[in-house]
């Protein structure tokens, strides 16, 4: 028997002309025309921002929820960084570079005036810091001004760069996980 759907509609995929799947992570040149980029405009939080999201190797929900606190003593930016996650609930350290600290140092100083305790605090008063899609914007803002095409790229690439270097470097997958504080995988052993 032919059964017929007269009239009816077939729902749009959700995904129909939409690029789905991982984000690339940025080459060390496109990371280089972005920090220089910042620089010469003087876009300071900017620039702390973009430093920290690929030193740092966060997901964006911990990268703006970073307080002032987790980062600095006093006048002085740390070495290294304690955050707990908030997707595992587990606590991940990492290493504050130079150039980081120096772009974090030059934000500071402007930010200590505003007396917020976060780091990228938002400019709405009904939020204490920046939301992750106003930090998605600004990634696609960044990527568009060296001219990618902003749809390969988001705010995973910024954590996936610096851990895909060092995996093409040293081909540790469990040194990577480590530094993204991933949870460790097992195989499991058949029986």
């Amino acid at each position: 028997m032919l059964v017929r759907f007269v009239g009816r509609d077939h729902p749009r995929p959700w995904n129909k002309g939409l690029l789905v799947g991982q984000k690339k992570p940025l080459q060390p040149k496109h990371v280089w025309s972005i920090r220089v980029r910042l620089e010469i405009a003087h876009m300071w939080r900017d620039l702390a921002l973009f430093n920290l999201a690929i030193g740092s190797k966060l997901r964006a929900c911990d990268l703006v929820r970073l307080r002032i606190d987790e980062v600095s003593s006093g006048a002085m930016v740390r070495d290294r960084a304690t955050v707990i996650q908030k997707k595992t609930g587990r606590p991940v350290q990492f290493e504050i570079t130079e150039q980081t600290r120096a772009s974090l140092e030059a934000w500071l100083r402007i930010l200590r005036a505003t007396g917020s305790r976060y780091l990228f605090p938002s400019r709405l008063h009904a939020r204490p810091h920046l939301s992750t899609r106003q930090y998605s914007r600004l990634v696609h803002r960044w990527v568009d001004s060296i001219g990618l095409k902003s749809i390969f790229y988001g705010t995973h690439s910024m954590r996936r760069t610096k851990v895909t270097l060092i995996y093409r470097k040293t081909g540790n997958l469990r040194a990577v996980q480590l530094l993204l504080g991933t949870a460790t995988y097992c195989p499991r052993t058949p029986g």
